[in-house]
């Protein structure tokens, strides 16, 4: 579970409701018809921009930004060392035995056993990461969509606001409502954009990036595998995909 995501959210939430609170009633922050323009018409254009199927994944996407936890490279790279001293002591048949709790993995170690060429195997695992990052994007982007309508039909409910308040001003009891459905729908446009949409889809794009280092990775280490590398120049190898300060702690680790 991602603590930093709910923390965001939620905080965001209470800073918002708290001000409201504390400059007069909630009560007139919530309007029916505002809340008709700015989530309807959002949730009309999503129907439009995609699939009937897609459209409700747009939750399970969003799932991922607060159960995520990004992968541990440090691990990987010691389990790459570990298989590649039984491959070298007793080859790559062996690997046959070791149990993966990852599919990718135990996808591209399985490769070798079976004695696939090098190129081969780079080829398709690498095929698959590049359909791993357009599926990625593709739940950001939804995001991004939802991030670009919230706005504009909060902007449509600010001109239609605005028609009906000129439309009726010699009835004063109808500038209110009209003056409300305004400024209201900018304002739930400006909050589904800057608070939700947004911040979840850099943080999808932040899991992404860490999951794309880390396939790109494992790939580097199968084929390192395949080659019949000596473990510490694979281990060397592994570790450029480190940050200097956890290549330091693998090291300390190690030890």
């Amino acid at each position: 579970m991602d603590i930093s995501t709910i923390i965001g959210m939620v905080a965001g939430f209470a800073f918002i409701m708290i001000a409201i609170m504390l400059g007069g009633d909630v009560r007139l922050f919530i309007d029916p018809p505002a809340i008709l323009i700015v989530f309807g018409g959002t949730t009309a254009t999503m129907f439009i921009r995609y699939p009937l199927r897609v459209v409700f994944t747009v939750f399970k996407v969003s799932k991922n930004a607060f159960f995520n936890t990004p992968p541990d490279q440090s691990e990987v790279i010691t389990q790459f060392i570990q298989l590649s001293q039984i491959a070298r002591k007793e080859g790559l048949l062996a690997l046959e035995r070791v149990q993966f709790e990852d599919e990718f993995l135990a996808k591209g170690v399985n490769y070798c056993v079976d004695g696939a060429e090098t190129h081969q195997i780079e080829s398709i695992l690498m095929k698959e990461v590049e359909y791993l990052k357009a599926r990625h994007k593709a739940g950001q982007d939804m995001l991004d969509a939802i991030n670009t309508s919230a706005p504009a039909f909060g902007m449509i409910g600010t001109l239609i606001g605005l028609v009906n308040m000129l439309a009726n001003m010699d009835d004063p009891k109808s500038i209110g409502p009209a003056m409300a459905v305004a400024i209201l729908t900018t304002l739930y446009g400006a909050v589904i954009a800057n608070l939700f949409a947004t911040p979840l889809k850099d943080k999808l794009a932040y899991y992404s990036s860490k999951e794309l280092d880390m396939k790109l990775l494992m790939v580097e280490g199968i084929l390192g595998l395949k080659r019949g590398e000596n473990p510490r120049m694979l281990e060397e190898t592994l570790h450029t995909y480190l940050s200097p300060a956890d290549r330091e702690a693998l090291k300390s680790a190690s030890s």
